[in-house]
């Protein structure tokens, strides 16, 4: 057994799989829906779409055995997107 292995256990990709086809469907369906107020569609979705980055970040791209610094390295440039898209929606908000 190599020291990679000794690390941590094999991942089942069948279940990050059936999870990422089973969230595509709740997107779809999500969607859809006609009876729900457009934001909270708009809210869902993006959710379910950052669950999904997630398993793959974590899973496929083999970040959930990574070091702390990775996690630092993928998390700030989204905190400072995140940032930055609030500072320009609330440059651009209406005055009261």
């Amino acid at each position: 057994m190599s020291e990679a292995e000794a690390v941590h256990k094999p991942v089942n990709y069948g279940a990050v799989f059936w999870s990422l086809l089973i969230l595509t469907i709740c997107e779809i369906i999500t969607a859809n829906l006609h009876m729900v107020a457009k934001p909270i569609i708009v809210v869902a979705l993006v959710f379910l779409a950052i669950v999904k980055a997630s398993l793959v970040a974590l899973f496929y791209m083999h970040l959930k055995f990574e070091k702390f610094i990775i996690y630092f390295i993928v998390i700030f440039p989204l905190f400072l997107a995140v940032t930055l898209t609030v500072m320009v929606l609330a440059d651009k908000a209406p005055k009261i």
